[in-house]
């Protein structure tokens, strides 16, 4: 009897996995809102290029840069996020399939996702840099510092997942 009832509860818990299908189609979805607000900058950067500075066109291709690579980790999200938690993607025959897909552990993609990140932030510091205005305020000064120090505060993490994950790579299993 407990024996029967443990088996539909655990059945029950595994088959819950389904439950996290809509954040993942939610996260395809936010890919298209994501194509918009590219075509939109894209579109403003081709009607105004010939009167644009040329640091303005530069911040606009790091925007575009940017919104890339947040496409990219969107997908490195979804196809390894839906592989690990909830079912494989069997298409292992098709001549596109990323090399990456299916090989990527948690640990991986924590690695992949703070990368991302890191370079995000780089490129918004970059995009910040670049429009410094002559004379910085106090303001701007202060804005521009908790900037970096958010950056910094991305790369250190992205050093101590990368150490514990190869701590944790050398450790003997049990």
């Amino acid at each position: 009897m407990l024996k029967k009832l443990e088996e539909h509860m655990e059945a029950m818990i595994f088959r819950s996995r389904w439950l996290l299908a809509p954040f993942y189609i939610g996260l395809v979805l936010s890919l298209f809102l994501l194509f918009v607000k590219f075509a939109q900058e894209f579109w403003h950067m081709l009607t105004h290029v010939i009167d644009a500075k040329e640091s303005e066109v530069i911040v606009g291709i790091l925007a575009l840069v940017d919104m890339s690579l947040v496409g990219s980790l969107l997908l490195m999200i979804i196809f390894s996020g839906y592989e690990i938690f909830i079912s494989k993607i069997h298409i292992s025959d098709h001549e596109d399939r990323p090399d990456w897909m299916g090989k990527v552990d948690f640990s991986g993609l924590k690695l992949k996702v703070i990368g991302a990140i890191v370079a995000i932030s780089a490129i918004d510091l970059l995009k910040t840099f670049m429009n410094i205005p002559g004379q910085l305020t106090d303001e701007d000064m202060n804005m521009l510092l908790w900037k970096v120090v958010i950056h910094m505060a991305f790369v250190l993490s992205g050093v101590l997942f990368a150490f514990m994950d190869k701590v944790a790579g050398d450790t003997v299993r049990h």
